[in-house]
């Protein structure tokens, strides 16, 4: 399950499918531009987001 953590602070949160309730898998987003960024999407094809926020920076996911 996709564990995101604050750098800052320590909260985390998991994340779930809301549509298939399956864990959410950690991956990464080639832009067109060659930059990367770490998202989490669901296994069965239902989306992905982006790392959420907290302390106003983006949280980390191990990979």
């Amino acid at each position: 399950m996709a564990t995101y953590e604050c750098s800052t602070c320590g909260m985390a949160v998991n994340a779930s499918c809301a549509k298939c309730d399956n864990p959410l898998v950690d991956d990464i987003l080639k832009l067109d531009d060659g930059r990367e960024v770490q998202i989490s999407k669901c296994p069965n094809e239902h989306g992905k987001i982006k790392s959420p926020m907290c302390c106003g920076q983006d949280m980390s996911c191990a990979i």
